[in-house]
């Protein structure tokens, strides 16, 4: 039975005007499909619409007002607790525009002065050029993979970089680009690590109500009091309901000092939230959890085809958490990078794993959000890009 997702062809994504879509040109006479920014192409949730609406026809686009940020923290507690496990104070939850802006606060304000920021890779893109404009050296710690081909994180040179003299460790779980969601094991081992140099760790969980199967995605300040007391966590309804473009995140402080620095020191950080963002997100935690089971039964189905495609010469990641494949295409012996051969002889505009440090070279993120029919016109398009070389 065809699901309503599938209607949503790619003629209809181009026109409706999201950079997702708007690269320029095509392939072999064919329009390009976008599958390289990291958001969904399905309709916003309707208790979110009905919010972002509400907001419009009450003309509420003024500045943000206490009350609303307490509900929205209170939405969001309630949400992280029933399907995360975590008893959130809403008062420990503070409103800002993005994740990249907790991280930016996260480094002025609660790491040491110059300190470098150690950021395990390949690495969501940001994390690798935001530290050079807040004049912080940045650490790549490439993510070695296990037998069965699993990314995992370098214990060791995690701990090296702390002695060497950094002071933060950027934390993505569930893992953006290579979707794994990491195990309790992995994270103990973590913080064994950060309490025995004195270090702090920003958790950049923006995708963890994305998960599937038997993953199950645990907030790392959750792990033990020792990880409580050494992060600042950040999330946003943003990735799990598709509103970026609607400037409001979360920053979720986990232990009492750094809940009273934070009062001294994030208005910068907090000034920025959106609004509408607020109310949508207060919604989007408080009434759409019936959209997310629906979206992520969906893109359980997708990860099946990902899982089934005859892709030869690529050793393919299905994740685990997020949306997010990554397509390792080193068997192909290219002479370019892999992304631009295909955005120019499949049409399938993919991010290039150069971009996400070192350890990417060679592979390429791919975005399963979109519509199913339009999945499989992507795969048949990489395998017949690839017979042909």
């Amino acid at each position: 039975m065809a699901h309503r997702f599938d209607a949503l062809t790619a003629e209809h994504m181009r026109a409706g005007g999201s950079w997702k879509w708007s690269t320029p040109g095509e392939s072999r006479g064919r329009g390009l499909i976008g599958a390289f920014v990291a958001e969904m192409d399905y309709p916003v949730a309707p208790p979110v619409a009905d919010a972002v609406r509400a907001a419009a026809d009450a003309s509420a686009f003024g500045y943000l007002p206490d009350d609303w940020v307490a509900d929205m923290a209170a939405a969001c507690s309630a949400f992280w607790g029933d399907r995360l496990g975590w008893a959130l104070d809403p008062a420990w939850v503070r409103p800002v525009p993005d994740v990249l802006t907790a991280f930016t606060a996260t480094v002025r304000h609660f790491t040491r002065p110059g300190s470098p920021i150690l950021l395990p890779t390949p690495a969501y893109m940001p994390f690798l050029t935001v530290p050079g404009m807040i004049d912080r050296a940045l650490v790549q710690v490439p993510m070695p993979r296990s037998a069965g081909g699993r990314f995992e994180l370098d214990l060791e040179a995690i701990d090296r970089g702390f002695a060497d003299g950094a002071g933060l460790l950027v934390l993505t779980n569930p893992h953006n680009p290579t979707g794994r969601v990491f195990d309790d094991a992995e994270l103990a081992a973590v913080t064994e690590i950060v309490e025995r140099h004195g270090a702090r760790v920003f958790s950049d969980e923006i995708h963890a109500p994305l998960t599937f199967g038997g993953a199950r995605h645990r907030p790392y300040a959750t792990t033990s009091d020792a990880a409580a007391g050494h992060t600042i966590t950040a999330t946003s309804a943003s990735k799990a309901w598709n509103l970026p473009g609607l400037k409001c995140g979360q920053v979720i402080l986990s232990n009492a000092a750094d809940a009273e620095h934070w009062t001294a020191t994030g208005y910068l950080a907090e000034h920025g939230t959106a609004t509408p963002g607020v109310l949508a997100s207060t919604a989007a935690y408080r009434d759409g959890r019936a959209w997310l089971d629906e979206v992520l039964a969906y893109l359980d189905g997708n990860r099946a085809l990902l899982a089934d495609a005859d892709l030869p010469g690529i050793e393919v990641t299905v994740p685990d958490g997020t949306y997010l494949a990554w397509l390792d295409a080193r068997g192909l012996g290219l002479a370019e990078p892999s992304s631009a051969f295909f955005t120019r002889e499949a049409g399938v505009v993919m991010t290039d794993g150069a971009a996400c440090g070192e350890a990417g070279r060679g592979g390429m993120r791919l975005n399963l959000a979109m519509s199913r029919p339009v999945l499989a016109e992507s795969v048949d398009r990489l395998s017949s890009a690839i017979r042909s070389m």
